[in-house]
C-alpha cells in the first residue's frame, strides 16, 4: 500500500525561504561590490604610479634643459671672449703695423730730405767751383787782352765770386787799372789784391 505525504508549505516557510534568497543575494553584491572597488583602487594607484612617473621624467627632463642651457650660455659666452681678444689683437696689430709705417715714412722722407739737401748743396758747390773757374778765366783774359797789363805778371784766383789778384805790375796805375778791368767781369762780386808795384829800371 503506497502512501503519498504531501508537504504542505506553511507561512513561516516562505519567510525562511525569502530571507535565505535575500542573504545570499546580499552577499553576491558584496563581493560585486567588493571586486569594483578594488578594481577602483587599482587604477587610482596605477593613475598615481603614471603621474609621479611623468613628474619625474618632466623634472628629468627640465634638469636636462637647464643643464643644455647653461652650457650653451657659457659656450657662448667663451666664444664672445674669444671673439673680443681676437678683435683686441687684431686692432693691437693694426696698430702697431701703423705705427712701423708711420715711422718708415718718417724714415724714409728724412732720407730723401737727406739726398735732396745733399745733392743741392753738391750741385751748389760744384756750381760755385765752376762759376768761380769761369771767372778766374774770364778774368785773366781781360787782363792778357789789356793793353797796358799785358806786361804785368798777375796772377788770379776765385773763391764764391771773390777775385783775388796777386803778382806784379809796373806802376800804380797798372795796379788800379788790374782792379778795374777785374772788377767788372760778369759774376765778380769783389776783387782783393795783392799786387806789388815794381819799378823796372830804364836801360839806355
Amino acid at each position: 500500500m503506497k502512501t503519498n505525504k504531501n508537504l504542505k508549505q506553511t507561512p513561516s516557510d516562505k519567510v525562511l525561504v525569502i530571507g535565505c534568497l535575500s542573504a545570499v543575494l546580499g552577499l553576491v553584491g558584496c563581493q560585486q561590490e567588493g571586486s569594483a572597488e578594488k578594481a577602483g583602487q587599482k587604477i587610482d594607484q596605477a593613475a598615481e604610479n603614471a603621474g609621479q612617473k611623468i613628474e619625474k621624467a618632466t623634472e628629468k627632463a627640465e634638469i636636462k634643459i637647464d643643464a643644455a642651457k647653461e652650457s650653451l650660455d657659457k659656450k657662448a659666452d667663451a666664444a664672445k671672449e674669444s671673439i673680443n681678444e681676437s678683435t683686441e689683437a687684431s686692432k693691437g696689430a693694426l696698430e702697431n703695423a701703423g705705427k712701423k709705417l708711420d715711422q718708415a715714412t718718417e724714415n724714409a722722407e728724412k732720407k730723401i730730405e737727406g739726398a735732396k739737401d745733399s745733392v743741392v748743396d753738391k750741385a751748389q758747390t760744384a756750381g760755385e767751383f765752376i762759376d768761380d773757374s769761369m771767372i778766374t778765366t774770364t778774368v785773366k783774359t781781360a787782363i792778357l787782352g789789356d793793353s797796358l797789363l799785358r806786361s804785368s805778371h798777375i796772377e788770379v784766383t776765385t773763391v764764391n765770386g771773390v777775385v783775388k789778384l796777386s803778382g806784379t805790375v809796373d806802376s800804380d796805375s797798372n795796379l788800379l787799372r788790374a782792379k778795374e778791368v777785374a772788377i767788372i767781369q760778369k759774376n765778380v762780386k769783389s776783387v782783393q789784391t795783392d799786387l806789388i808795384v815794381t819799378i823796372t829800371p830804364s836801360t839806355k
